[in-house]
Formats: C-alpha cells, sequence, structure tokens
C-alpha cells in the first residue's frame, strides 16, 4: 500500500497552515497514496501563548480540522492528522491526533499522553503541561493501511505504551512529531528504529521542520521504518511531500521469523537486592 508523509513547517496562521494540509492531501491522492501522515502541531506552531490562545478553539470550531475534513472527502483520501491544540471544556488544551476516513469523518481520536517538560543546555525551556492536559487512553484504529496505533512525539520515549498498542493489535504506528533539533540529532532515528524492531511494526513519523515563525527550530527527517529496522524513507530537512511502501507480507515474514509478540510475558516484581 502506497502512504504519503507531510514534512511542514508550521506558522501561527492557522488558516495558511490549513491551506498547507489540503494542498498536499490533494497531491498525496494524485501522487496514488491511500492514506497521508501529517506532523505533530499541523494546524498552529506558536509558542507565544497569548497570541495562540486568540486563534484556539474547541474541536467543532476548529477551522484546520474543518478544511482537513473537507479536503479528505473530496479527494476520498484516509488522513491521519498528526495532532491539532484543541481547546477542552475545562480551559486546558489537548494535543490531540485525528484518523479521518475518506468521507471526512473522524475514525479516531487519540490525546498525547506524555507531556514534553524540559530545560536544555542550549537553553530552550519546554512546558507543555502549563497548558496541556494529557490524555487517558490508548488507541488503534482500523485503517485500509492495518491497525494503526496512535502517539504523538514525546510518546515515542516510552516503550511501554508501544508495547500496549502492539499488543492490541496495532500493526502500524504512528508518531507524529515536532522534535528539537539538538534532540531529534541525537535520538529520532535511534528511537524510531527501536520501536519499529520491538513492535515488529511500521513506524510512520511525519514531522515539522526548519526555523518556524515564533523562532523554535525543529528537526525534520520524517521517516517511515519497515518491522526489520531498515528505513523507507527518510525526507531530510526539507518542506514537501514524501512516498513509501508498506509491504503487508513483510510485515507477516517479520513476525513469523521473530515471533516477539507471542514471547512477551508479564514482568514479575522486582527483586532490589543491596
Amino acid at each position: 500500500m502506497r502512504i504519503a508523509l507531510l514534512q511542514m513547517t508550521s506558522g501561527i496562521d492557522p488558516l495558511a497552515n490549513a491551506a498547507v494540509l489540503t494542498d498536499a492531501v490533494a497531491q498525496a491522492a494524485a501522487g496514488g497514496a491511500a492514506m497521508l501522515f501529517t506532523p505533530e502541531m499541523s494546524g498552529l506552531i506558536d509558542r507565544d501563548r497569548s497570541r495562540a490562545a486568540a486563534v484556539l478553539t474547541d474541536e467543532a470550531g476548529d477551522p484546520v480540522l474543518a478544511a482537513v475534513r473537507t479536503a479528505a472527502a473530496e479527494h476520498r483520501l484516509w488522513v491521519q492528522l498528526g495532532s491539532l491544540a484543541i481547546r477542552r471544556s475545562d480551559g486546558k488544551l489537548a494535543n490531540r491526533s485525528f484518523v479521518i476516513e475518506p468521507d471526512g469523518g473522524v475514525r479516531a481520536r487519540y490525546d498525547k499522553l506524555h507531556l514534553f517538560d524540559v530545560a536544555l543546555k542550549s537553553g530552550e525551556r519546554w512546558q507543555e503541561s502549563a497548558a496541556y492536559a494529557a490524555g487517558d487512553a490508548a488507541v488503534v484504529a482500523d485503517t485500509p493501511a492495518g491497525a494503526l496505533g496512535l502517539s504523538i512525539c514525546y510518546d515515542l520515549r516510552f516503550p511501554d505504551l508501544y508495547r500496549a498498542l502492539s499488543d492490541a493489535g496495532a500493526e502500524l504506528l504512528a508518531v507524529p512529531s515536532a522534535f528539537t533539533r539538538p534532540t531529534g540529532a541525537a535520538h529520532w532515528h535511534l528511537l524510531l528504529r527501536a520501536r519499529a524492531i520491538e513492535a515488529a511494526a511500521f513506524v510512520i513519523a511525519a514531522a515539522q521542520t526548519g526555523v518556524h515563525a515564533d523562532g523554535r527550530e525543529t528537526y525534520g527527517h520524517s521517516l517511515v521504518v519497515d518491522p526489520w529496522g531498515t528505513i523507507l524513507l527518510d525526507m531530510g530537512d526539507a518542506p514537501g511531500l514524501g512516498f513509501a511502501e508498506l509491504d503487508r507480507d513483510l510485515l507477516r515474514d517479520v513476525r513469523e521469523r521473530l515471533p516477539v509478540l507471542r514471547h512477551r510475558r508479564a514482568i514479575p516484581a522486582v527483586e532490589r537486592v543491596a
């Protein structure tokens, strides 16, 4: 099955970002893809929280989600919309991923479980929990490409999530991201390949890239990794659309040769010996 990944440099104007996304839907469909994957925070990247607050809305009123749903229906394409900042009823935000059907309906939603609170030596500071609420459920959605386990960016560092997703039948793992340059250069390829190998699953990671209007920089290198850990697509650091072919026979072959999913055991209590 052919899939498409959008690597983008989202800015502070949701309508401009929506135009990039809808154009990508059209291009992906024209290129023969059955499904398009987009990055984390596809609709808005703005660390000026007061400015961002003026344009953020609930799911029903989000113009980016509405535009992508309309484009998906127009082009009869499945879309894994990496994530949007969605206002919740309690005033907090959710970093929410969507699986959109080719009639524009929403098949599944997932709110990011692990929030990125960190101070880097570079001087960058991120405090997601100041504005965002963590999700409370893991999600696997059936798609034409296979059973798709959903995750977002910082989730990548927590292998227990991917074990739960693959235990629930996930054959593909989506990791839409906006990795910083330092952490991306150090860990991005390693972690994505590890998750693919551990779960014997395809990993699809559409990423943000470049210098954004709010001043932050992201790593790019949107990847598709097969269940053997081979990188099928690396989009480098330029924005644009990339395509990859997913071979389900390879998935079955890897799981037969290395049946790690069947060999998993519950871990007993750890004995600490001083």
